[in-house]
């Protein structure tokens, strides 16, 4: 899909070479690529940044002129009548607009950010008198999730809207949603319907991100590095530039801004707030991504709890509350012995880049044990593979056997059996009552005995203590399901984390089992809940404290905190930690939004594991109220014609508009990943390879398709073949019928390049 959208941005930018813009307007050569260079790094270390992005793949907010017929493409303005093209562009080809402002604003509460962009773009490569379809894309940073677009152009008006696919019964067929999907999992791309030539489009896009947190500070990065080609030509259309940061730690202490991409002036400070401005006429759009890092000011753990009454529409009327604890990583001398266990996916579909990147993130974490601490490795597909029969010390020398053991004789291949080689780890710890047990699960499949597995681990959790594993999972790819992992996790007091792009498999992984093996505080217990009438966590089980992220718990309750509760746990000698943290009421930060998106989470991992169709009529009512998409709704576009003068700010507030009467709807796919899947676990389908169908008849119609039409156009110019036009579209037209291709007739090169001459 990403080498796609590249291909299809590049052959764009050619076809932009037809554009005229006048005597005295630039000449019509093609874009300049973007020079190499150094711009200010952001002070985190290599293994938190992304990936350097694939050729043309948006690295800001982006649209594009969506191209199948390369003949419209010209100067709205000034006619110039270009050469006839000949053939069309399937997939369409992509122009980039030029952009005439943009603006961004962060809401920054605790872990999470909330950005919401404007910006202005004008289609200046579609003649005045044709229409285009466009396309939006939005690269989103660390866990980003779409909440919200609206875009306005001369004649129509949209936005996105999420529904509960039980109530709509007159819409279209959900399960046909073809459009409104992310490309490497981080960046959210959308079309917009028939756009006219020379219009102005209106885009406002609202996200979630989450920040990382690395020696004691939190970091956000959103991508904000815009090519040249989407400067406006003319000089005299003004370009404006605003960036607007407001930062609520939560704490009520001292921010200190240690960082940032962007020359902000600071506009307001109180204590545990602060708020920073940028706002410019500029030359030319932003270079470099923005990044920003804030600290609280402490040389010790930290803690807070907030409350908050809940609204008058809320699915739950009980009270709210958050409970935080932040680590340090200063004066922190002693380690907890540890225990631990690498349960590593061997099976088929792993081979290749997962299962390399993943042992060297395991060799790389054996490295960091202390000599004290034990180690296994157990490697599954159908069977078992052990690098030893039981617990090893981490010497040297056992360290230099096992990373042997793991590149000469850990080969991926074979189907998944998950329950046996988890039973075996989990005999393995937990009979020293002084070491911390650990397990760490990689895979990328899903098995169909996941809930008697998540029932097996919480019969090993019944008292809770220091010995039960701690069991973190990270998920590769899409077919594993995320939501049993996030469960797994939760139960046994670990952490959760994921890659969906095989080039994030190393670092996330790695900062994964970093932070799990460095423990601050374990057994972490709140006194006061005990004294409330009830209550009810996310997640159930409060984790570990680690020295790589913050600990964050949400939840409700009836009853009364008092002004100070007491947060007790294990130290690494084993010492007891007793903490008082000072109660406050929330008036500055909406729990509702910070922790929505992990409450959902949690209930449906939770109702997936009951089977409990009450708890998914509740995360789709949470899911409604807060705006945030989930397993049990569906994301809709609401085109408005405008009949009448209107704006789109008073047409969001219409009551009617929740009714969606006489209003064209287009349903979107649903950005959540599911429940896993069997039949690509059992394929062995390797990550990436979600669009490729099973059907092994399907695959070889596309073969032989591909292969007819890779030799037609590599070796003969279109002009020449313009009778087989009729019988290629014919031929294509019923194999799309089929749903076995999707019809596909690039234009050759030498073709594209002729036309431009």
């Amino acid at each position: 899909m990403t080498a796609e959208f590249s291909k299809s941005v590049d052959i764009g930018l050619r076809l932009s070479k037809r554009i005229y813009y006048g005597k005295d307007g630039p000449s019509m050569s093609a874009p300049k690529p973007a020079t190499m260079t150094k711009s200010p790094s952001p002070p985190c270390s290599s293994a938190s940044l992304s990936p350097l992005p694939a050729k043309h793949h948006p690295t800001a907010p982006m649209i594009y002129a969506m191209i199948n017929e390369p003949d419209v493409v010209d100067n709205p303005d000034i006619r110039s009548y270009q050469p006839h093209v000949y053939g069309r562009c399937n997939p369409p080809a992509l122009i980039p607009l030029h952009m005439h402002a943009i603006s961004m604003n962060m809401d920054c509460y605790l872990d999470t950010a909330f950005v919401t962009v404007t910006g202005t773009w004008r289609v200046h490569c579609v003649t005045a008198s044709e229409c285009c379809d466009c396309r939006i894309a939005i690269p989103m940073g660390e866990q980003g999730s779409v909440l919200g677009i609206e875009v306005e152009s001369t004649k129509r008006s949209y936005f996105t809207k999420l529904i509960d696919p039980r109530d709509e019964k007159d819409s279209d067929p959900i399960t046909k949603a073809k459009d409104g999907f992310l490309m490497k999992r981080n960046t959210y791309t959308l079309k917009i319907p028939q756009v006219e030539g020379g219009s102005i489009i209106h885009v406002k896009v609202r996200w979630s991100q989450k920040f990382l947190y690395q020696h004691d500070e939190f970091y956000l990065s959103i991508p904000f590095n815009f090519p040249p080609y989407v400067l406006p030509l003319e000089n005299k259309i003004p370009k404006r530039e605003k960036l607007l940061l407001n930062v609520n730690s939560g704490t009520g202490t001292v921010i200190t801004c240690s960082f940032a991409s962007h020359p902000f002036k600071e506009v307001q400070r109180q204590p545990g707030e602060a708020s920073f401005l940028y706002d410019a006429e500029v030359i030319k759009w932003s270079t470099q991504d923005f990044y920003f890092s804030y600290s609280v000011c402490s040389n010790e753990i930290f803690g807070g709890l907030l409350l908050q009454r809940p609204s008058l529409h809320d699915y739950d009327q009980r009270d709210m509350f958050c409970f935080y604890l932040f680590p340090v990583s200063k004066n922190v001398t002693k380690q907890f012995r540890k225990e631990v266990v690498f349960l590593l996916d061997i099976s088929g579909s792993m081979r290749g880049v997962p299962i390399e990147k993943s042992k060297h993130a395991i060799i790389t974490s054996l490295s960091k044990l202390n000599q004290q601490d034990l180690f296994n490795i157990i490697a599954f597909n159908e069977g078992i593979q052990s690098y030893s029969s039981s617990l090893e010390l981490a010497t040297k020398e056992a360290i230099i056997n096992a990373t042997e053991w793991m590149w000469k004789l850990v080969v991926a291949e074979g189907g998944t059996n998950l329950m046996c080689s988890l039973k075996q780890a989990v005999d393995l710890v937990g009979k020293n009552g002084e070491y911390i047990s650990l397990i760490f699960l990689v895979t990328d499949g899903t098995v169909e005995d996941e809930r008697d597995i998540c029932n097996m681990i919480k019969f090993c959790h019944v008292d809770g203590g220091l010995s039960s594993p701690r069991i973190c999972t990270f998920g590769i790819g899409s077919y594993c399901n995320h939501h049993f992992l996030r469960m797994l996790a939760n139960i046994a007091r670990g952490y959760y984390d994921y890659a969906y792009d095989a080039d994030l498999i190393g670092d996330r992984m790695q900062q994964l089992l970093d932070s799990a093996l460095s423990s601050l505080l374990a057994n972490v217990t709140l006194d006061a809940l005990q004294t409330l009438i009830s209550y009810e966590l996310y997640p159930s089980c409060i984790p570990d404290l680690l020295s790589g992220r913050p600990l964050i718990v949400s939840g409700r309750y009836q009853g009364k905190f008092p002004e100070f509760v007491k947060v007790r746990g294990l130290l690494a000698d084993l010492s007891s930690y007793v903490m008082d943290i000072k109660v406050r009421k929330s008036t500055n930060i909406n729990l509702d939004r910070v922790c929505g998106e992990r409450e959902v989470d949690i209930l449906t991992s939770q109702a997936w594991l009951e089977q409990n169709t009450h708890l998914e009529e509740k995360v789709a009512g949470m899911s409604l109220q807060r705006g945030i998409p989930s397993e049990y709704t569906r994301i809709i576009l609401v085109q408005n014609d405008k009949v009448k003068p209107t704006t789109l700010q008073s047409l969001l507030l219409d009551e009617k508009c929740s009714k969606l009467a006489n209003k064209k709807i287009i349903c979107l796919r649903n950005p959540c990943v599911g429940f896993g899947n069997l039949k690509a676990t059992a394929a062995n389908l390797p990550p990436g390879m979600e669009d490729i169908k099973l059907n092994e008849a399907a695959k070889m119609v596309i073969e032989a398709a591909t292969s007819f039409w890779g030799m037609f156009t590599t070796s003969c110019c279109w002009r020449c073949f313009k009778q087989y036009t009729l019988v290629v579209t014919h031929l294509c037209t019923a194999l799309a019928a089929l749903e076995f291709l999707d019809c596909c007739c690039d234009l050759c090169d030498s073709c594209i390049d002729l036309c431009l001459s």
